[in-house]
C-alpha cells in the first residue's frame, strides 16, 4: 500500500524525516512517534501535499511526487486538528466532501447517509457541528475520510481529546473500517496501547528515523515465561510463597509477577502470580506436580505474552532512546522523543 525509500524532509532548522525506508502492507498499520517525530510530515508527503527533500515514496503504486491528485482520489485523510465549520451540519459537510472527491450529487447523498450511520452520527446528522462534542467531531472527520470509498485511509491522531470510552469506540470504528469494508488504514498515535489493540502492524519512528517496523504479533510474541496463579489453603495460608519455594527447590527459575508483567498479571493477581522460566515440557509437569503436592488450587497456568510497551524496555533500546518507565496499557512518546507512560 505504501513504500518509502530513503525519504527525507528537511526544514531550515530541523530534519522532520531522515532517510526513512519502510513498506506498509494492506491491513491496519499503526504509526507511533513523539510529537515532532515526523508522523504528520510523512502523511502530507504521502498525500502529495508536501514535496520530499530527497528519496521517494509510492502510495497504491503511485509516485507521490508526480501523481498526488490520483493518490488523493483513492485515499481518505482524517486530519488531527479541529477544522470543521461550526455553522454547517454533518450531512452538508460530508456531502460537500463527497462531491469534492468526484461523486455525483445523488451518490454523494446516499454515501453520506450510509457513512454517518456507520460512524454513529445518523440521528445527529442535521445539527450544526458547532454544537458537537469532541467525539462527535472526530466521527465527522472519520466519515468524510470514508465517504468516497477509498482504498486506503490515513488517520492522524484520531483519538485526540477523547475520554477513555470515546477512545475505545473510535478504535472499534477504525478496526471495522478494515474488517467490514476492506479499506486499509494507516493510523498515527502516541499511545502504544491503542495500536496494540487495533493494528496488525506497528511502525515506530523517532526524530524522523525508523526505529522498528514489525507485525503486532512479533511485538507481542510468546516469551519464555509461564504465568502461574494458585489459591491459598489452611495448610498453606500463602500458597504463592509455598509454591515458589517448591519450584525453586525443584531447580526452576521463579519470580513474582511485577509491574513489568503487564496488567493482566500484576493487577489481577495482586502479587499472587508467579512467572516461571520455561525450560521445556518438563516445566509444565513440574509445576503441576508441585501444585498437586502442596494441595493448592490452580487458578491459571498460561504462556505469557509481551505487551508492546515491554519491548521498549528490553534490549531493543540499548542506547536509552526509549525510557524504561513503561505502563502496561498506554505508552506514549514525550516531547524529547522517548516513550513514557500515559
Amino acid at each position: 500500500m505504501i513504500a518509502t525509500e530513503s525519504l527525507s524532509k528537511r526544514f531550515p532548522r530541523v530534519t522532520a524525516l531522515d532517510r526513512l525506508s519502510v513498506d506498509i502492507t494492506p491491513g491496519v498499520t499503526g504509526l507511533v512517534g513523539a510529537n515532532g517525530a515526523g508522523k504528520s510530515t510523512l502523511i502530507k508527503i504521502l498525500l502529495g501535499l508536501s514535496p520530499a527533500t530527497e528519496g521517494s515514496a509510492r502510495v497504491l503504486g503511485l509516485d507521490v511526487a508526480t501523481e498526488g491528485s490520483k493518490i488523493r482520489e483513492q485515499v481518505g485523510y482524517m486530519p488531527e486538528h479541529d477544522c470543521l465549520p461550526p455553522d454547517v451540519s454533518a450531512t452538508e459537510f460530508v456531502v460537500h466532501m463527497a462531491r469534492m472527491s468526484g461523486l455525483p450529487p445523488t451518490a454523494a447523498r446516499e454515501r453520506t447517509a450510509d457513512t454517518l450511520r456507520h460512524v454513529g452520527l445518523y440521528e445527529e446528522r442535521y445539527r450544526p457541528m458547532g454544537g458537537y462534542s469532541t467525539g462527535m467531531k472526530q466521527r465527522v472527520k472519520l466519515a468524510q475520510a470514508l465517504v468516497h470509498d477509498p482504498r486506503l485511509v490515513l488517520l492522524d491522531e484520531p483519538t485526540n481529546g477523547l475520554d477513555p470510552v470515546g477512545r475505545d469506540e473510535m478504535l472499534g470504528l477504525i478496526r471495522r473500517v478494515h474488517t467490514d469494508f476492506g479499506i486499509s488504514v494507516l493510523v498515527t498515535s502516541h499511545l502504544l496501547g491503542e495500536l496494540e489493540r487495533t493494528c496488525d502492524h506497528v511502525v515506530v519512528i523517532d526524530g524522523g528515523k525508523l526505529l522498528r517496523s514489525s507485525s503486532t504479533s512479533d511485538f507481542t510474541q510468546d516469551t519464555g515465561s509461564l504465568a502461574v496463579e494458585v489459591t491459598d489453603t489452611d495448610a498453606h495460608p500463602d500458597g504463592t510463597s509455598a509454591l515458589m519455594s517448591a519450584l525453586t527447590a525443584a531447580g526452576l527459575t521463579v519470580q513474582p509477577a511485577g509491574r513489568a508483567a503487564g496488567a493482566e498479571y500484576a493487577a489481577a493477581g495482586s502479587g499472587h502470580v508467579l512467572l516461571v522460566d520455561v525450560a521445556g515440557d518438563a516445566t509444565y509437569d513440574a509445576v503441576r506436580d508441585a501444585v498437586a503436592g502442596l494441595g493448592l488450587g490452580l487458578v491459571r497456568m498460561e504462556q505469557r505474552r509481551h505487551r508492546i510497551a515491554e519491548v521498549f524496555k528490553s534490549a531493543d533500546d540499548p542506547e536509552g532512546v526509549l525510557t524504561e518507565d513503561t505502563h502496561p496499557h498506554d505508552v506514549r512518546p514525550h516531547e524529547g522523543g522517548a516513550v513514557d507512560a500515559a
